[in-house]
Parts: structure tokens; sequence; C-alpha cells
């Protein structure tokens, strides 16, 4: 089965998403080739990011300290699934350009083990994942030649590509993300249950 995954790398939701489809890849069994594309929830963030708490209140229109209730959600969903979320730490609301562009950079064997150390960063310690210097790091960590990245994303290697998937996306009508599509015909949005995702794919993989 063919999935493919339209996500962003400063949303929460997307990480609890993608944690819900690994699960529910474990409980059902079958075959699945994953591919992770890009989309951008505001694609005109200056390169240097905005300050975390200010963008978000303007955003959804509420004052900062009415951030904890939004960041209640995604703390307590993502504990359910052992994932660790540290709004507090974040400071910056980053251009996630850069980030998309690592990711697509990455060997397939080793991409989502990218992602995930993109979102651990960025969610759990409050990385600024918008920089240059940080993401390198996150592909040293992870196992990745980062001096070689690093000149690699020094050029426009893999911009139109990323930018093509996340227009690809508004063609297709995606508006919010996380979005599933399965072997091109069955779609759902949101970071959904790992048991309700299984029966998508059941439904996916019989073809009805």
């Amino acid at each position: 089965m063919r999935i493919d995954v339209y996500q962003d790398t400063v949303c929460p939701w997307c990480r609890i998403g993608k944690k819900n489809l690994q699960l529910a890849l474990a409980q059902w069994g079958g075959d699945a080739e994953v591919h992770y594309h890009t989309f951008f929830l505001n694609p005109d963030v200056p390169t240097e990011g905005y300050d975390f708490r200010e963008y978000l209140s303007a955003k959804m229109g509420i004052q900062p300290r009415q951030l904890s209730q939004v960041f209640d959600g995604p703390t307590r969903m993502g504990a359910a699934v052992g994932l660790e979320f540290n709004f507090d730490q974040i400071e910056r609301s980053p251009n996630s350009l850069l980030s998309h562009r690592l990711i697509a950079l990455a060997p397939a064997e080793q991409r989502e083990a990218v992602i995930d150390a993109v979102y651990d960063a960025y969610f759990r310690d409050g990385r600024d994942i918008g920089d240059l210097d940080t993401l390198i790091a996150i592909a040293t960590e992870t196992g990745l030649d980062g001096e070689a990245l690093r000149a690699r994303l020094l050029t426009d290697e893999t911009q139109a590509e990323v930018e093509a998937e996340a227009e690809h996306a508004h063609e297709l009508g995606i508006t919010g993300v996380p979005f599933f599509i399965l072997n091109q015909k069955y779609a759902f949005s949101g970071a959904q249950p790992p048991e309700r995702i299984v029966r998508v794919l059941q439904q996916a993989s019989q073809g009805g």
C-alpha cells in the first residue's frame, strides 16, 4: 500500500499523526510504503522566524496567557503515545523551508528518522529548526554527514522540489495537515487515533 503524508515540521498535530500512523501500521501488519511531503502552514514566515508566543497569540487572536490552553491538547495527546511536548522551551516560530529541504536531502532509508529528529528537536527540546547550524547538528546526531549536507543546503538543491510538493498539496485541495492519502484513493486528515487509522487501512487494502 502506498501512503502519502502531507505535513509541516512546525505542526504539533503532524508529529502526533505521524506517530499514530506508525502505531496503526504496526497493528495492521500489512505492507506499506510511506512517502512524506511538504506542506507550509505559513510560507511567509521570515528566514529569522518570529517570536513564538507573540506570533501564535496574534495568529489565533488570543492573549499570550491563553496559550497554555492551546498547548494542552497536543501535550496530552502526545503523552498518550509517548511524545513529549515542551512548548515552554520554544522561543522561535521558524520558517520551515530549510527543515523540509533537509528531509528531502536525507537518504530514503533514513528520512523517517530525520523527520522524527526534527520534530523532537523543535517540540521536545525547543531548538530553532529554521537555523542552518541547528539543522546540521540534528542531521549529524542522526548519523548523517552534517557538513556535506551543509554544503548542499547552501545551494538551492531540493528547494524547487519541496516548493512543488507544497503547491501540489494546494492543487489537491489540502488546507490543513496532517493529511493522509492511501493508494491515491482514500484520504483522511488530522491526528486520528491509531485504531481509526487501522480501519481505514483495512478498507483501503480491501479496495472497498
